[in-house]
């Protein structure tokens, strides 16, 4: 009797997305922000443009050509025009597409603090994206954020 053949090694599984929430008081006081390494651009990709998806963050289609956010190093090997350098802060917090005031609550504590902010929205968490000087001055700015809101709510979770 010949052996059994080898199973192929199991492959590894995706984490399993928190449920999402939707509450604001229970969204800042889990906010968890958290800073992405490297140095990210925004460049436009002209129609039949070359380069690697699996490294792009984020996508936009416009009329002038595909929007791309990715890093810094990809964009100049591609050869395309970038502009402002960016951080990459990732809310850790799982939330949802409905969740209504979060994206104000963030937008209004970066702007309090002077810092330019663009948002992009996963399907179960949020990413900001800001000028890369301002970085520290973001994540202090969103840390105190979750610590007011959990001032706010101390009996709460």
């Amino acid at each position: 009797m010949s052996p059994a053949p080898a199973r192929p090694p199991p492959q590894p599984q995706p984490p399993v997305p928190r449920a999402s929430i939707t509450d604001l008081g229970r969204l800042l006081r889990e906010l968890q922000p958290r800073r992405q390494p490297g140095v990210h651009v925004c460049a436009t990709l002209p129609p039949g443009h070359a380069g690697d998806p699996t490294r792009w963050v984020a996508t936009v289609r416009e009329a002038e050509g595909l929007s791309v956010i990715l890093p810094e190093a990809d964009a100049q090997a591609l050869g395309v025009a970038t502009g402002l350098r960016l951080a990459w802060i990732t809310l850790d917090v799982p939330s949802d597409l409905q969740a209504v005031g979060l994206t104000a609550a963030v937008a209004g504590a970066l702007a309090r603090a002077g810092i330019a902010c663009n948002g992009v929205a996963g399907a179960c968490h949020d990413h900001l994206f800001m000028p890369l000087a301002d970085a520290d001055a973001a994540m202090a700015a969103l840390q105190a954020l979750q610590r007011q809101a959990m001032l706010d709510n101390p009996a709460l979770p």
